[in-house]
């Protein structure tokens, strides 16, 4: 925990520059094999007052939210239990109804991980009210992020501001216990990382978009512990948990050096997004974590393609075509996506400038982002050594919507990703049909 309190803590130096870090928002981040009977010391520690409602839904109340709620009594808190009813999702709608029957408590304690948190942090936030949040599954980066990750009534899901819990508290004894697919989805997220850092590198240089090296310096420290214990997710290892949890709880941290998530979220989420915004029926209930693993290969193979070849491709103005955008994601969606397309849309000007400056950098560019690259080859094996999916077809979806996805995703955000690069190329048909 050393490492990471230093991090969140404003303690830890850029080697690069000498410089501390700045401090997260968050004020306590626990990692431990179990942390049961300390629960009331924890909570009060970060400043969570003694009458409290406790957030939780019916899988989490079962995991840990009963023992925590005893412990808590236990220890002289006042718990009203706000179980979230059915399957809940993290939208602007749930969230509503969410804070109505919190409206009543100065602070709020989250038992959960991405649904459960996303939804306490953003309706905490209104207002100002403290919350921290005990979590029970490896399957997401967000626990101490200040944004959370929020359907739009549109249908549009996109990270929205909201706050950092004043604590993060992980048992991992009870995150061993999660279904086995949850530490599959952390793994997933975390793959990313190297096709997130080719995506946002090559943005940097070719755009001239703020690039921050800081998140990867961070996690420099556990460089490697969580593929070499891999192997003991699948099978719930203490171990390979608390490893996956620190690559979490480390991305994660990542945001408070530069304010943004570029460095864990570039092409490959945007497909993940496009697949929970526009599946509907098709979608077969797949977490985040997993859609990104298997995005991650899809970015890998465009990427490694193009840093193939030893001389740039050649860019054209970009076709927004909003008609067809309505078509597929509906009119209030695509005008929300449209308006951000449009931001890195080229016009003949801008294609020819770009063009200009691949030709001075590409030997360069393709030097840096191949000493990036983790080979497809060998991201399919560690997520096959978890279980993870590895195509859209083991995600269940129809092969017709995640080429579409591929095709697509890039649509719905300000990030230039090599997917943009592939489409105002000419390419990203090609590349997207070899995907299905």
């Amino acid at each position: 925990m050393e490492h990471i309190e230093d991090v969140y803590q404003g303690r830890w130096v850029n080697p690069e520059t000498g410089e501390a870090g700045p401090r997260a928002p968050v004020d306590k981040i626990l990692i431990s094999e179990s942390i049961d009977g300390a629960e009331a010391d924890l909570a009060r520690s970060v400043g969570i007052g003694d009458f409290t409602a406790m957030v939780a839904d019916a899988n989490t109340w079962d995991a840990a939210g009963s023992r925590i709620a005893k412990n808590l009594t236990k220890g002289g808190f006042k718990v009203n239990e706000v179980i979230l009813n059915g399957k809940p999702h993290a939208t602007v709608s749930e969230a509503d109804a969410l804070a109505s029957r919190l409206q009543d408590f100065s602070s709020v304690i989250a038992v959960g991980s991405g649904t459960v948190n996303d939804l306490t942090k953003y309706v905490t936030a209104r207002n100002k009210r403290s919350y921290c949040v005990f979590g029970t599954a490896a399957s997401m980066d967000g626990y101490a992020s200040t944004t959370a990750s929020m359907g739009l009534p549109s249908g549009l899901k996109i990270s929205l501001p909201a706050h950092a819990p004043k604590g993060v508290f992980l048992d991992l004894g009870v995150i061993a216990k999660a279904p086995a697919r949850m530490a599959a989805a952390g793994f997933g997220d975390c793959l990313c990382n190297s096709v997130a850092r080719i995506d946002w590198w090559m943005s940097h240089k070719l755009l001239g978009s703020r690039f921050w090296n800081e998140p990867y310096l961070i996690s420099e420290h556990d460089k490697g512990l969580l593929e070499a214990h891999a192997d003991g997710l699948k099978q719930g290892n203490i171990t390979a948990v608390g490893y996956l949890v620190r690559a979490l709880v480390m991305s994660g941290l990542g945001v408070a050096h530069t304010g943004v998530s570029n460095h864990g979220s570039m092409g490959e989420h945007q497909i993940s997004h496009y697949i929970d915004c526009f599946a509907g029926d098709r979608h077969q209930g797949t977490l985040h974590g997993e859609q990104v693993g298997v995005a991650t290969l899809t970015m890998g193979r465009i990427q490694q393609w193009f840093l193939d070849q030893e001389s740039p491709p050649e860019i054209r103005p970009t076709h927004v075509d909003g008609q067809d955008m309505a078509r597929r994601m509906g009119p209030e969606i695509a005008v929300q996506c449209e308006a951000e397309y449009r931001k890195k849309a080229l016009d003949e000007n801008g294609a020819a400038r770009l063009n200009e400056r691949l030709q001075e950098i590409w030997p360069q560019l393709r030097e840096d982002c191949r000493k990036l690259i983790d080979p497809v080859d060998a991201m399919v094996a560690k997520l096959k050594q978890v279980n993870g999916a590895t195509s859209g077809s083991e995600l269940g979806l129809p092969s017709g919507f995640y080429r579409e996805a591929v095709r697509h995703a890039h649509e719905m955000r300000n990030r230039f990703s090599f997917a943009d690069l592939a489409c105002d190329a000419g390419l990203l048909d090609a590349f997207a049909d070899r995907e299905v």
